[in-house]
């Protein structure tokens, strides 16, 4: 399995109920950034598929499982690890841990579209031996 790329933030009491505790769509936030700060460590930031091939990851599926909640102020760890490429996807697992204990474990599916019209489309192949890359490391 890759190496997993780590990304953290702290719990601000926007991202909670009034219980103090993280509401549960936030998790989806906080994957989005630790995603995107991923791609951009291993060579594929969005804004580059964007603009030198008109193509974009997006979101086509998500398996989410609550462990543990995190609280107001807690510090988060975000480990993001390519785990399967194909010609026109790629999947992720992401595991969030306050110290030592995990939280949630998070894998989504993303799709390679074109811009244009939203159609799925194949991967730039140096993109896609990027993540494959990351997947044998």
């Amino acid at each position: 399995m890759s190496i997993p790329f780590e990304f953290s933030l702290r719990v601000y009491y926007q991202d909670t109920d009034a219980g103090g505790i993280v509401y549960h769509a936030n998790y989806l936030n906080f994957a989005e950034r630790a995603r995107a700060e991923a791609l951009r460590a291993m060579g594929v930031p969005h804004v580059q598929m964007v603009s030198q091939f008109g193509v974009m990851f997006v979101v086509r599926r998500m398996k989410i499982d609550y462990q543990r909640p995190a609280r107001l102020d807690d510090e988060i760890r975000i480990e993001t690890r390519v785990i399967e490429v194909g010609g026109a996807s790629a999947t992720l697992q992401q595991d969030f841990w306050r110290d030592n204990d995990s939280l949630v474990v998070l894998e989504v599916g993303l799709g390679c579209a074109r811009l244009a019209d939203g159609k799925a489309v194949r991967m730039p192949e140096t993109w896609r031996a990027r993540l494959q890359f990351e997947v044998e490391r």
